[in-house]
């Protein structure tokens, strides 16, 4: 759990300072650049002196540093829905899987015990491995002396809770899906608001500010997307492995329960 939620967020810190060190890196090659032009003799041997050309910054470096604090506060949330993203979508990698909610090693034992008749020994290996399905046979087994019906009743009940668990844990993808697009619109809202309040001000308005404006409600749009796509696609896929384990999971519980319909409960 600790080593993927590191993972993600790596993932996005190196995304997040890649690209500023990239674009450093080609600022850093435009001055040696003018410099070499600078240096070279113009036609005629004569050599003209040019004013030194403004440093300037990539599109992208220049949107995420120059569009205000909130502007900025808007990709620290985007950033971080990636982060929250890459780190589910590992998380649930590792959790949706037959072999932690219905490992083989449980079903074998249980199968074992319940040949042997010896229900205690079953319900010993269920809570010796505790997962979603020997939760499940657990709710069963400690009420075998009540009937056949009310065993059926307690793992119907405690297989709901279980199920509600899985989807519960699987539905912060779908948070993550909403939430990135909604933060790439309130990004474009807030570039497009600046741009007008340009437009508006008196006297002629800036064309690189304007340039700024409208860059951040596309790239705030497009990031959003990014995001939001992905993550749409992991959680159907993610949420329909689950559905299949589940069912899986039901037929096999019902086979192992099979043989307490001969179970007779004597009063007391």
């Amino acid at each position: 759990m600790k080593r993927s939620l590191f993972l993600s967020f790596a993932l996005v810190g190196l995304f997040a300072f890649t690209v500023p060190s990239a674009l450093a890196q080609d600022e850093a090659a435009a001055p040696a650049a003018e410099a070499a032009a600078a240096a070279a003799p113009a036609a005629g041997n004569e050599i003209t002196e040019t004013a030194p050309a403004p440093k300037q910054h990539s599109e992208f470096y220049t949107v995420l540093f120059g569009s205000g604090v909130i502007g900025f506060f808007l990709w620290v949330c985007l950033f971080s829905c990636l982060g929250a993203y890459i780190y589910l979508a590992i998380d649930c990698g590792i959790l949706v899987r037959p072999s932690k909610i219905m490992p083989t090693s449980l079903i074998a034992n249980v199968q074992a015990a319940m040949k042997e008749g010896d229900v205690v020994k079953a319900l010993s290996f269920c809570e010796n491995e505790p997962t979603p399905m020997s939760n499940i046979l657990s709710a069963g087994f400690t009420h075998v002396e009540e009937g056949f019906d009310i065993i059926q009743e307690a793992i119907s009940a405690a297989a709901d809770l279980e199920v509600e668990r899985l989807m519960q844990h699987l539905s912060w993808l779908s948070v993550c899906a909403a939430i990135a697009p909604q933060l790439g619109l309130l990004g474009t809202v807030q570039g497009m608001i600046m741009a007008f309040a340009n437009l508006g001000a008196g006297g002629t308005p800036d064309t690189a500010l304007l340039a700024v404006n409208i860059s951040q409600a596309l790239w705030t749009t497009a990031g959003g997307l990014i995001t939001s796509i992905p993550a749409v696609c992991t959680y159907y896929a993610y949420r329909n492995r689950a559905n299949r384990i589940v069912l899986q999971m039901e037929a096999t519980t019902m086979e192992l329960i099979k043989d307490l319909r001969n179970v007779e409960v004597v009063a007391e």
